[in-house]
């Protein structure tokens, strides 16, 4: 950006616990064709985060990296062949998953075409606590789980980061939806329109006739769920494709699918209004500073987070 040259960004010069966080002055990244330079404003804290810092996530090319994918600020300068966005636009978005996006810091870039405008009513700490999991969930329930009205859907993790949106996504959908949680967060499950709600260990006894069954654990948990879905059914799980999982699907009639969030402008424009209008309403369990991440780190692989963590850099 034009007269600054360095910026604050909570950065890792190698892989480790939530400690190897800190902030450090880095250098302000250039946009390039087709690409904008965001002021972020706020930055969305996610399980894929912690993962990669500590080695488990995606690849980190160099060394130092600044990590983050979610953001919400407002356009300070644009690269050449832009033509959708212009300086002073409030977005928001997921860019360049699975390559590092640089989320959190002051400034980050992004293709101009992976970013959808903020509506004008949605502060900045919801509008980058949506992003990974409203796409996460999307993606899961309508482009693997061919979601409709009527339909039943299971929410495996129901409390967590995009188990809380796959359940308000269903039912704004007009689906019947059965979440999973632990006795504490029955009540929240409850009050984001959960139909009912069930323990973890309850599910074989508890869901029958399922549509869609969204498993965030992967592992005993998908073979857990081919069980509990009508003919035809399909488990969506978060956690990748393992050998015999199709297989396994296969042999009881039901189906399979993965879900790879990848960024979609499109999917947050048709999610933008709902943001507006209350149909989403993401849950901040805690809204931290930049100087914190690491603090944001320790708590979600505490883990049970009901809904979201968030860096506020305003």
């Amino acid at each position: 950006m034009a007269g600054q040259d360095t910026m604050q960004a909570a950065v890792i010069d190698g892989f480790g616990p939530p400690g190897v966080l800190h902030t450090a002055a880095h250098p302000v990244p250039v946009p390039g064709e087709g690409e904008v330079l965001v002021r972020v404003h706020a930055a969305g804290v996610n399980a894929i985060d912690w993962a990669t810092r500590a080695g488990r996530g995606v690849g980190v090319p160099a060394f130092p990296a600044v990590l983050g994918w979610d953001i919400s600020g407002t356009v300070a300068a644009v690269g050449p062949g832009t033509s959708r966005l212009r300086v002073g636009d409030a977005v928001f978005g997921m860019p360049r998953f699975p390559g590092l996006a640089g989320g959190y810091a002051q400034f980050a870039v992004a293709d101009e075409n992976e970013l959808a405008l903020k509506p004008a009513g949605v502060d900045d700490v919801v509008a980058a606590s949506a992003p990974m999991v409203v796409l996460t969930a999307w993606q899961t329930l309508y482009e693997h789980g061919g979601l409709e009205s009527g339909q039943r859907v299971l929410v495996q993790g129901a409390s967590g980061g995009v188990g809380h949106i796959a359940v308000q996504l269903a039912v704004a959908a007009g689906a019947e939806v059965i979440g999973t949680a632990s006795v504490a967060n029955h009540g929240f499950v409850r009050s984001l329109g959960a139909h009912d709600v069930v323990e973890h260990d309850a599910v074989g006894r508890s869901a029958k006739d399922v549509d869609i069954a969204v498993d965030p654990r992967g592992g005993a948990d998908f073979r857990q769920l081919l069980d509990v879905l009508r003919p035809g059914g399909i488990v969506v799980t978060l956690k990748g494709e393992a050998d015999g999982h199709r297989a396994a699907a296969r042999e009881r009639g039901v189906r399979a699918g993965f879900t790879y969030v990848h960024p979609d402008r499109a999917v947050l424009e048709q999610a933008a209004p709902m943001l507006a209008d209350g149909r989403l309403q993401p849950y901040l369990q805690e809204v931290l500073s930049l100087e914190a991440a690491a603090r944001a780190h320790e708590i979600g692989e505490q883990g049970h987070v009901r809904g979201r963590l968030v860096l506020d850099l305003r």
